[in-house]
């Protein structure tokens, strides 16, 4: 592809719906909010509102005064901006097969969205104590009780069965799920579409290398999630995509910037399964 070929417009929106298709953490959080994203330090609102009262109504009695509910709202900075740069050798460009360009712009969306998932499940720290799940040793003979102790906790804070749930997983650990055949719909391709990898008592299961990982007197926990949708927010702008010829080559070269931010806003609704896994499964 010739530089003279390129319509930013076009090859953006092609980068965006392919790093969309490949963010994992990113895909499901909550991503509705106002403000225009334009540089790095922008700061998105998130709005919200007080719960509503519930009270027991009385056959043939006036109501007393209406609640009066007040919106409040938070605020997400966008603090990550990430950049890729990079150029084709004309020679390398008249030889290509398939289009060396197209195979480059999908290697960039495929590693901002790797860097986007790794910042999202880069929050593990922020999740209460009281929302954490530990498990030393875990095999396929005890995954299932874990899985079933983050989705108690979920239902203790009235996250119903209705609500969109997502199970995020790391390879490791997610091998240890799969072996312990406890999925449904792993052979629905309509389930499958999105990402995941099947069902848990409603908790829609997902793989990545993105989800977080750490050292604890000598021993790694895999960070993994059970959350709602909402329970992340994340907020996202690809700014920039620009093609250039680099000054002292004979190449095209196109340059991009993502920028985003995300921010824990309901705690309630995220465990974090803090899981070391035993050396030899059983």
């Amino acid at each position: 592809m010739a530089i003279t070929n390129f319509i930013p417009a076009v090859w953006s929106e092609t980068l965006w719906r392919q790093l969309q298709r490949r963010c994992i953490g990113a895909a499901n959080s909550w991503r509705a909010f106002e403000g225009d994203i334009k540089s790095r330090g922008d700061r998105v609102k998130i709005n919200g509102i007080e719960p509503v009262n519930i009270f027991d109504y009385q056959r043939n009695s006036d109501f007393s005064a209406p609640q009066e509910l007040s919106g409040n709202s938070r605020e997400l900075l966008i603090d990550q901006a990430k950049a890729f740069n990079f150029q084709i050798d004309d020679i390398d460009a008249a030889q290509q097969h398939p289009k060396l360009m197209e195979l480059a712009m999908d290697e960039a969306a495929r590693a901002l969205a790797a860097t986007a998932d790794d910042y999202i499940f880069g929050i593990w720290p922020s999740v209460g104590a009281g929302m954490t799940v530990t498990a030393d040793g875990v095999t396929t003979s005890s995954v299932t009780d874990i899985l079933l102790s983050a989705r108690e906790k979920l239902s203790a804070n009235n996250v119903s069965s209705r609500e969109e749930i997502f199970l995020e997983l790391s390879p490791a650990v997610a091998t240890r799920v799969l072996k312990a055949k406890i999925l449904t719909g792993t052979d629905n391709v309509d389930a499958l579409d999105d990402g995941s990898i099947g069902s848990f008592l409603g908790m829609k299961v997902f793989v990545s290398t993105g989800v977080a990982s750490a050292e604890s007197a000598g021993k790694l926990y895999h960070k993994c999630f059970a959350r709602t949708r909402r329970a992340i927010a994340f907020a996202s702008q690809l700014a920039s995509v620009e093609a250039y010829r680099p000054e002292k080559r004979f190449a095209d070269a196109v340059k991009g910037l993502h920028l985003y931010g995300a921010k824990l806003v309901f705690p309630g609704e995220i465990v974090l399964l803090n899981l070391n896994l035993a050396a030899t499964d059983a």
